[in-house]
């Protein structure tokens, strides 16, 4: 289906629209957002996203409408996996809780200006080259595979392998303090950059990174231009929301990276199929389609879905999962507590520590095998006592007692 100019265009100005009331209401003051803001919020984003695909379901049909709710949910799970990362940046560069908001929409912002220009190279390729589709199919797979590789919810992995923020550290040289979300400050009567280019630096050369999986996964659920830009860029809209809602919840999905490379798999072996109906490659079947059957797209958003309830569930129910989420957790937020540049809100700094005491009481909750993990983590109880003497200065010895 043939979609008119003029719905492009209020489609890119109504996202525009929203990204700039993004800005102007929640992000140019910075304050940390309440739970009931961050869940407002992203029900309304993901609200849009629902009648968004409705509406394509009603004038595009079944199968362009099906099309857009499987891009959509797999994009979306993506981006869940991205926020985890983000988590480590902002969390490896100590940016102040109040100012995260604004990284994350620059984020938000950069990732869907860098997916449209892949988006459309990629349309311009897959029309030019029926061979794209093994190069996107295989590309998938390898993703798939890397994903598996270690575990993905370990901090120091992700440092590691986040090569981008050692460059942007390398080259980018800037003032040892953050100036609120200022980009630029003065130091001794000169003009330098804060901390806050370097994450937005290395949030965006990330963003980069992740396209290089986003991009080829949704192609091999639709070719439809509109369909791929519209699912990625509501996919991201409301993403800033959804990281100070699923904050705490994101260390507990240690299964979402299996979840994620079967997917990405799936679809990989979708495009590789779709790329021998179409194959025109002359080493394979002498450059003749090859007569297989194609995956349809009910039969891709039932796999998506399914996939997706049973990693979560998974996740949600592991004993184990629970102690090491929680331990983690425990971990970072201890780590934010003693970080006196963390915040300066008094009422941020006690909810922190509150949710440290709730992590220790999950972890003593598990029984012997989970204290006995949180024993032998000799950096964690070195934190939890560092954290609670901080408390007993400040607000007296009786409250510190609770950790």
């Amino acid at each position: 289906m043939t979609v008119p100019t003029w719905v492009w265009i209020a489609t890119v100005v109504g996202i525009l629209g929203m990204l700039l009331f993004d800005f102007v209401f929640h992000v140019r003051k910075a304050h940390v957002p309440t739970l009931r803001e961050a869940s407002i919020w992203s029900a309304l984003y993901v609200g849009i996203a629902i009648v968004f695909g409705l509406g394509v379901l009603v004038f595009g049909g079944g199968t362009m409408g099906g099309e857009y709710f499987a891009g959509y949910i797999t994009e979306k799970a993506l981006s869940v996996d991205n926020l985890f990362v983000f988590l480590i940046i902002m969390g490896s560069f100590r940016v102040p809780r109040e100012d995260q908001q604004k990284v994350l929409l620059f984020g938000i912002v950069f990732a869907l200006i860098a997916r449209t220009g892949f988006i459309f190279l990629g349309a311009t390729l897959i029309n030019q080259f029926a061979w794209v589709f093994y190069l996107f199919g295989l590309i998938l797979i390898m993703t798939a595979g890397n994903m598996l590789k270690g575990e993905v919810s370990d901090e120091d992995s992700h440092e590691d392998q986040n090569f981008v923020v050692k460059i942007a550290q390398k080259f980018i040289r800037t003032s040892e303090e953050y100036d609120g979300d200022k980009l630029t400050t003065v130091v001794d009567g000169k003009k330098v950059l804060t901390p806050m280019v370097l994450v937005m630096v290395a949030i965006g050369g990330t963003d980069i990174l992740f396209a290089l999986d986003s991009i080829p996964a949704i192609f091999g659920l639709t070719q439809n231009t509109f369909i791929v830009f519209t699912a990625t860029a509501f996919s991201l809209l409301g993403l800033r929301q959804l990281f100070f809602l699923i904050e705490g919840l994101l260390e507990r999905l240690i299964y979402l990276s299996y979840g994620l490379a079967a997917i990405l798999a799936f679809i990989g072996v979708k495009l590789i199929i779709h790329a021998l109906h179409e194959n025109n490659v002359p080493f394979i079947n002498n450059g003749e389609h090859v007569d297989v059957v194609e995956i349809s797209t009910g039969l891709s958003l039932g796999v998506i879905i399914g996939v997706l309830v049973i990693t979560v569930v998974a996740s949600l129910t592991s004993k184990k999962g629970r102690a090491k989420t929680a331990m983690g957790n425990a971990k970072r937020h201890a780590r934010d507590y003693m970080d006196l540049g963390y915040t300066q809100d008094e009422g941020e700094r006690e909810r922190i520590y509150g949710l440290l005491v709730g992590e220790v009481e999950q972890i003593r909750a598990q029984g012997e095998k989970g204290k006995a993990l949180a024993r032998e983590d000799d950096k964690l109880m070195e934190l939890f006592e560092q954290a609670k003497a901080r408390h007993a200065e400040t607000v007296g010895e009786e409250s510190a007692s609770r950790i």
